[in-house]
């Protein structure tokens, strides 16, 4: 833990700490939507099927763009309390409490997977990856985003105590040789800069 300006921050595993965090994750979504521009929602209407996977799906951000295509909705996070959320968001999605390298669902099972804001909390990717694919269908899609944080975030829990959620940086070249080494084809590849700096790599991927 460490202290800075009177405020005590606690790093904490991805579970707990948005265990910790969901009562107040919904204040962020503009935030968090800031770093994709409608880039990320393009890539997820040029997709095709009707069945989806959210990975990391958190209190359900993206639901309201999967029902605008009348996607059959499947959401999985490691927080109880943000699928908790989600529940409310879309009480028709399929949603469960597991983890992104051991996902509970048969081979071949779904359209379209979408993953973001995740692999920033994956310190390695090819067994995430390697599942993903396991449940995409044969010609399924793979979304996912990439946000250049080098270092993690303090959340504000009051004025007096700060969390902070461990991360994993990298690069965007890892990323592209990660999903190749489990045998996706690259699609697309999307930066998005603020000014010359690049805040998020958005990548469209097929089994």
């Amino acid at each position: 833990m460490s202290f800075k300006g009177g405020k005590k921050s606690n790093v904490h595993k991805s579970k707990e700490g948005y265990d910790l965090y969901a009562g107040l994750y919904d204040k962020t979504l503009e935030f968090l939507d800031s770093f994709e521009r409608n880039e990320l929602k393009r890539m997820i209407y040029s997709a095709k099927g009707k069945k989806v996977l959210d990975v990391g799906c958190g209190t359900g951000r993206l639901f309201p763009e999967f029902q605008k295509m009348n996607f059959d909705i499947t959401g999985i996070d490691v927080s109880q309390k943000m699928i908790d959320i989600a529940k409310n968001r879309c009480h028709k999605a399929k949603l469960l409490v597991g983890d992104v390298e051991n996902l509970p669902f048969k081979d071949d099972s779904f359209d379209v997977v979408v993953a973001s804001f995740v692999v920033v909390h994956l310190k390695y990717l090819e067994k995430a990856f390697s599942e993903i694919y396991r449940v995409l269908k044969n010609g399924g899609v793979f979304i996912i985003t990439n946000i250049n944080q080098k270092k993690a975030p303090k959340l504000k829990m009051s004025t007096t105590q700060e969390i902070v959620i461990k991360s994993f940086y990298h690069m965007p070249k890892e990323v592209i040789k990660s999903l190749e080494n489990e045998f996706f084809k690259i699609n697309e590849e999307k930066f998005l800069y603020d000014g010359e700096i690049w805040i998020n790599q958005i990548i469209k991927a097929s089994k």
